[in-house]
């Protein structure tokens, strides 16, 4: 559990009033605007209207809502009329990357077949597959060398749990040990483990992902003597393009964006509305309230709904990797906010650990992180709302953002991870499972999102969007309105969309 903090002020950029609430510089402006005014207005009952909308095309699109599917394009096409109807214009970014299409994948224990997935970045099988007997550590996870010593590995197919390491840690202290195979098992019933080991060249031995029951069954007949296997994996890669949906505000300086992202794609075994329906669904009304207010904030506002983010981050990574070879266009974004998963049936408040008061960050945490956590923070403090840290690993689309030095935090209520007694006293709910045990499965549809997780991170997604759209100096020393020029859409340099009188549809407001 994350310590509580006290109230935090942020210098120019955000006040405490006497009543516990953010003030916003447009009421010192005399604009009569505040955070809680406008976060009032962003319903969590609009935000259920989209995720109803996001549930509908599943329905109607084989159950799913994928990138490279008919339910994504469906997804896409939703947003961007619902943003336009707002007075937005939008964008689709358009990238390319290679994606892995397993060709086989299975695992064979005598007469008995399990169903099984390639990881991400696994090396193929030899032809035929590999066949040994199997070996497991003496910690079920496999997470430290040590987990193997005094285990007869060589020549044999690693058998691990899943759980507090990433896939790739696993895999690499197993071949290490002198594994010719990996086999990870979930930690959480009925869920098929797809996953990645986040890079390529970490191990030149097979990995796959099996369900937990299976893990368990054939980790319970290794304790009772010998298990041989047959592992066969192999896989080729296609290049394949999906695409981005990205908008702005009208209104703020050209020279301070402050970015908010959530993926739209889903994965291919169910409808994704927890992940990532509501973080798309939270910040696509954002986006319209903050249309609809028609305020005269200093900054641009910018909106990202990203593509094939459950492929590996894709959409993200190509975005910021094109933004990085045009000069100065990185250095506008003055801050980025993600939400990946705000609706979790068995919640916590989780707010990215950029200070690393509770999580030591595996990766460098840019300048200007902190006082974007705090803006966070703060409001939640403010309206007396309990949250604890979550790991600012860049393990979603604010990686790519993070790897170049923007500054970045978001909110997070949680996935597989098993929900602590501690977590239980702050939030209710249930201890001893997973905070979305229908993660990444069939079941995550509109009935897995727990509408009072969704309502309390809607507020501070709502509220913390505002403070920033009028000040970010807490983050990067940038206040004030800035320079009153027309830029041309949409505001990061593509330079690839639409003729002049498109272009003077952003031109700034008079």
């Amino acid at each position: 559990m994350a310590p509580r903090r006290t109230l935090v002020a942020l210098v120019s950029s955000i006040s405490i009033l006497a009543a516990g609430a953010l003030a916003s510089p447009a009421a010192a402006h005399g604009r009569g605007g505040t955070p809680e005014r406008f976060a009032q207005q962003v319903s969590t009952r609009a935000v259920l209207g989209h995720l109803a909308a996001l549930q509908q095309i599943a329905d109607r699109n084989g159950g799913n809502r994928a990138a490279l599917t008919p339910g994504y394009e469906a997804s896409a096409r939703y947003v961007e009329k619902t943003l336009r109807k707002a007075g937005y214009r939008t964008e689709r970014d358009p990238f390319t990357f290679d994606r892995e299409v397993i060709d086989t994948a299975t695992l064979t224990a005598g007469a008995t077949a399990y169903e099984v997935d390639q990881m991400a970045f696994s090396p193929n099988a030899p032809a035929g597959g590999v066949t040994a007997d199997l070996a497991a550590p003496t910690d079920p996870l496999g997470c430290a060398p040590d987990d193997w010593a005094g285990v007869e590995v060589t020549g044999r197919i690693a058998l691990v749990s899943r759980g507090v390491c990433p896939f790739g840690d696993k895999a690499v202290n197993a071949e290490a040990a002198g594994a010719v195979g990996v086999v990870i098992y979930n930690n959480v019933p009925d869920v098929q483990l797809f996953g990645t080991l986040g890079a390529e060249g970490l191990v030149e031995v097979p990995v796959a992902g099996i369900r937990q029951a299976d893990g368990q069954a054939l980790a319970t007949a290794l304790a009772a003597g010998p298990v041989t296997v047959t592992l066969d994996l192999s896989s080729h890669v296609e290049t394949v393009e999906s695409f981005n949906v990205i908008a702005e505000t009208r209104q703020g300086r050209d020279d301070n964006v402050v970015m908010l992202g959530a993926h739209l794609d889903g994965v291919e075994e169910g409808p994704g509305i927890n992940d990532n329906g509501t973080g798309s669904a939270a910040i696509l009304e954002v986006a319209v309230q903050l249309a609809k207010s028609h305020t005269r904030h200093h900054n641009t506002v910018r909106f990202a709904w990203w593509g094939a983010e459950e492929l590996g981050l894709q959409g993200s990574t190509a975005y910021v990797a094109e933004l990085a070879t045009q000069e100065g266009e990185l250095d506008r974004i003055a801050t980025y906010l993600n939400y990946d998963m705000v609706g979790s049936p068995n919640y916590i408040i989780g707010v990215y650990d950029a200070d690393q008061s509770t999580y030591p960050a595996p990766v460098e945490v840019p300048a200007g992180s902190e006082a974007t956590e705090d803006v966070l923070t703060t409001w939640f403090d403010s309206v007396g709302q309990p949250w604890v840290d979550t790991e600012f690993s860049g393990r979603s689309d604010y990686q790519a953002f993070i790897l170049n030095g923007i500054p970045a935090s978001g909110l997070f209520t949680g996935a597989d991870d098993i929900k602590t007694d501690e977590e239980v006293a702050l939030f209710g709910g249930t201890a001893g499972i997973t905070h979305d045990p229908n993660y990444h499965s069939a079941g995550d549809d509109l009935s897995n999102v727990n509408r009072t997780a969704l309502a309390i991170m809607t507020k501070a997604i709502a509220a913390s969007t505002y403070s920033l759209a009028w000040d970010t100096s807490a983050i990067n020393g940038v206040s004030g309105p800035g320079d009153d020029r027309p830029r041309p859409w949409p505001g990061h340099g593509h330079g690839r969309h639409g003729d002049q009188d498109d272009r003077t549809l952003w031109e700034r407001a008079s």
